[in-house]
């Protein structure tokens, strides 16, 4: 019997998240499927013998709704298409459920539910079902959305976080953090304006560019809550590699860094939400960096690491002075309600 009640820092992505899955969730509903824990699960349907289908299904509690760059339901459908296409999978049919709070204003409801439809139209998926539910006032924060997302992945392609090999490359799309600051800007809680806005995009069609390009893609992951360093722990404990950064090779706006050395957060651990990692064969890369930087959402993107033998489950980075430090998962949660 678990014990204890839950925090916020459960919902941070990082190691009490985690704890949570493991000590809770996976304690009781362990299967082949759940437990390799990817950004969607994959799997062959009896019945259609040579098909693959990718699912996932996410929530979105994000404060404030709107922000600079976005809103709750872009936010909802991009980021289930994400997961999606993290798996290598085509995002096809998205369903969202809505929990509304008593006394919402339609007005808005309307407006959220038009960025889905734009959203959704930018991806090339279709959201085909729904769900709503209403709950007395002060009892939802105003609203919450849910989505689960469906893709068909091709039966060749093995993509997912256990798959990082040794003398693999590790290219992000673009710059880090700037979902996490945006949305804290948006909260009043800077204390400064900048001209940041969220990252959030549909990345399914950059995959499918990158997957042009290359087949020896090892993995792709979204690094959402926790950041980049979470993400990339995550996968290095997956693939049983060590991972190592370069410092002077993060792309990071300047008004991400000056947030972040104000407050005293590393952008490593900032949330993202139109970002790719890819791990990629070495003599791929440079054939997968000109494909990404043709597109809309990659044209930043850049090599950040390397994949090594060891340390076994470890990220490090090696700083601009030539040191290098262990950096590890987000163990607290740094900036509540990001997504």
């Amino acid at each position: 019997m678990s014990k204890g009640h839950v925090l916020l820092a459960h919902g941070s992505g990082g190691k009490l998240s985690h704890d949570l899955i493991q000590d809770v969730f996976l304690r009781h509903l362990s299967n082949p499927v759940l437990d390799v824990q990817d950004d969607a699960a994959v799997w062959t349907p009896a019945l259609l013998p040579g098909t693959r289908l990718a699912l996932t299904t996410d929530s979105y509690v994000v404060q404030p709704l709107f922000f600079p760059g976005g809103d709750i339901g872009k936010l909802a459908v991009c980021g289930t298409v994400n997961d999606v296409a993290m798996v290598g999978a085509k995002p096809l049919y998205l369903s969202a459920s809505f929990i509304l709070e008593e006394g919402f204003e339609l007005s808005i409801l309307e407006s959220i539910v038009q960025s889905m439809k734009s959203s959704a139209e930018e991806a090339g998926v279709e959201i085909i079902s729904g769900d709503t539910k209403v709950v007395a006032h002060g009892e939802a924060d105003g609203l919450y959305i849910s989505t689960t997302g469906v893709g068909l992945l091709d039966p060749e392609l093995k993509i997912g976080g256990a798959e990082a090999k040794p003398g693999d490359m590790v290219i992000i799309s673009g710059t880090i953090g700037d979902h996490g600051i945006a949305v804290l800007e948006a909260r009043g809680e800077l204390g400064f304006q900048s001209n940041l806005e969220s990252d959030i995009a549909p990345l399914n069609h950059l995959v499918t560019a990158m997957l042009s390009a290359s087949k020896n893609i090892h993995v792709l992951r979204d690094p959402t809550r926790g950041g980049v360093a979470t993400a990339l722990n995550e996968i290095s404990r997956q693939s049983g590699v060590g991972i190592i950064l370069e410092e002077d090779s993060l792309p990071i706006q300047p008004a991400v860094a000056a947030a972040c050395e104000m407050l005293g957060f590393d952008p490593l651990y900032i949330a993202n939400e139109g970002k790719l990692l890819a791990i990629i064969s070495q003599e791929d890369v440079e054939n997968v960096l000109a494909v990404m930087r043709k597109t809309r959402y990659g044209e930043n993107a850049v090599v950040i690491g390397v994949v090594e033998d060891s340390p076994h489950g470890r990220l490090l980075l090696r700083t601009g002075l030539g040191s290098t430090r262990i950096v590890d998962v987000l163990a607290g949660e740094m900036l509540p309600r990001i997504c």
